[in-house]
């Protein structure tokens, strides 16, 4: 699976510390390499940090090689050992025409559910215990300081220096053509303009991206203490120290270059959980009800297909239960099949109602907290209105001899009158309308960019970003509607509610 765990803006971590390596199965261990042979083979995948940055706030460190020069990554690859695969680098070409086509991994052949599409050797695949292999530093990252991600990207960003010399000078050509595209060819928000992130207002992602970016800043000013720390991993470069040789611009832009196709592998220790495979994304495309997905098989990284494909066809793996929003911060895309988009819904119980430690008691005693965050789920809004009334009425409770019987009661249920329930209602139906009204676009002038192609490519993806989010929020009023029209007088008046239950 891909890294479909991100967790939060500062991504805490764990690591196998590396007095553990001897318990490890010698079919899953990635020894080091000698030192003589470092500065070839233990070579990262260097993403292209130097590339992902467009226009005037592009720093050019590197420059990449064109024409004649460039290395096909399958044909480098199967010289490195690539056993025989079923697959093929396609290109795809884009509108704008500002950027060179991106690769995308497709059948060479006809494949049936079950084949195994490649397999790719260990001695082609970077985890952090290869990386790192040193313990003090897998002891500072369980101190969440840093992250997985903030260990690859700034490995990556060394060995980018190094150039030609580097043994993985071909995959990081290929990186250097993707740009950190995901396939749409849109780069994650965090790297788009003030003017481009404009595209998202209205939306909690706009806020999420703001808030993984300060994350990604404090991993940054951490870097300096990696540095001193793993010697031995880093004495092998002639640089400075990181905050010298790296501005936040370039850690943050080969940060989300690692984050774009780092993958998430299942059943291995810690210190390999997390890793670059050639032929894995950002050449493979991500599905959300795909079930493929990367998984270690002894020596190597093998995928298995999960569906037919002709010869041709671009090859999906699954990107985790991750909603709408991460796939575009992640991977610079947005799935309208996503059966794990969904909505938060913060909710709280007012401080200011006397009764409050009576209702935050009964609300744990029912599973619910007294800031509770609920999930509305694509398709399923009624269900979620449903799971969200009985903390709503409970906030709703008033009369002292009321809340008596709450208490007393064994059940999540709060019997409550129609003009309560009116009151409920009305509530959630506001706070859907409001959180629409906070979009500058319609959901009809959403749906017109998504249609256009000839548009900016980050504006469409925030276009069906926003679109999808508004049909869940019109989904959940219309829910919430349909049961004020069940009330037994649905146009009784709503009681007042002085301590109603606050929402965000």
């Amino acid at each position: 699976m891909a890294s479909s765990y991100l967790r939060g803006s500062s991504f805490p971590s764990t690591l196998l510390s590396t007095s553990r390596r001897s318990s490890i199965p010698s079919t899953f261990y990635f020894p080091l390499l000698p030192i003589r042979n470092a500065r070839r083979r233990s070579r990262l995948l260097a993403c292209a940090a130097d590339t992902l940055l467009a226009g005037a706030r592009r720093e050019d460190w590197s420059s990449g090689t064109k024409g004649s020069e460039a290395v096909d990554l399958k044909s480098w690859l199967v010289r490195e050992g690539l056993p025989p695969c079923k697959v093929v680098l396609q290109e795809r070409h884009f509108h704008d025409g500002k950027h060179r086509p991106i690769h995308y991994v497709a059948a060479s052949e006809d494949l049936q559910e079950g084949d195994v599409a490649f397999s790719v050797p260990n001695s082609l695949v970077v985890t952090l215990e290869r990386v790192l292999g040193d313990e003090t530093v897998a002891e500072l990252l369980t101190t969440n300081k840093l992250s997985e991600l903030a260990c690859l990207a700034l490995y990556l960003m060394y060995e980018k220096k190094q150039g030609k010399k580097s043994f993985w000078y071909p995959f990081i050509q290929e990186l250097d053509r993707q740009r950190g595209r995901g396939q749409l060819a849109v780069e994650s928000p965090l790297l788009w303009s003030e003017d481009e992130l404009a595209y998202l207002d209205g939306s909690p992602t706009r806020a999420e991206v703001l808030g993984r970016e300060e994350g990604i800043k404090r991993e940054y000013n951490e870097l300096d203490t990696v540095w001193f720390m793993a010697g031995s991993l880093f004495k092998q470069y002639p640089f400075d120290i990181p905050t010298e040789a790296f501005s936040f611009e370039i850690f943050k832009q080969a940060f989300v270059a690692v984050q774009s196709c780092v993958v998430h592998l299942q059943n291995v220790s810690l210190a390999r959980r997390f890793a670059l495979v050639p032929l894995g994304p950002p050449l493979l495309a991500y599905k959300s009800n795909c079930k493929a997905m990367l998984k270690v098989d002894h020596d190597v990284v093998q995928l298995v297909v999960d569906r037919p494909y002709k010869a041709g066809d671009a090859i999906v793996v699954w990107c985790g239960p991750q909603p709408n929003s991460r796939l575009l911060l992640n991977y610079g895309f947005v799935d309208e099949d996503n059966p794990y988009d969904r909505l938060v819904i913060e909710a709280s119980l007012n401080t200011e109602d006397p009764q409050y430690q009576e209702k935050r008691i009964v609300a744990q005693r029912n599973g619910k907290l007294a800031v509770q965050v609920f999930h509305v789920y694509v398709g399923r809004e009624k269900e979620a209105i449903a799971d969200m009334l009985p903390y709503f009425r409970l906030g709703y409770v008033s009369d002292p001899s009321e809340m008596h019987s709450v208490i007393s009661s064994q059940g999540p249920i709060c019997h409550v009158s129609p003009c309560m329930e009116r009151a409920v209602l009305d509530q959630l139906v506001g706070y859907f309308q409001a959180r629409l009204s906070s979009y500058p676009t319609t959901l009809s002038e959403d749906e017109a960019i998504v249609a256009d192609w000839q548009l900016n490519p980050k504006k469409r993806v925030a276009a069906r970003l926003v679109s999808l989010e508004k049909k869940m929020l019109n989904a959940c009023t219309r829910a919430t509607i349909e049961l004020i029209e069940l009330l037994p007088d649905h146009t009784v008046s709503p009681c007042p509610a002085p301590f109603a239950p606050l929402l965000k």
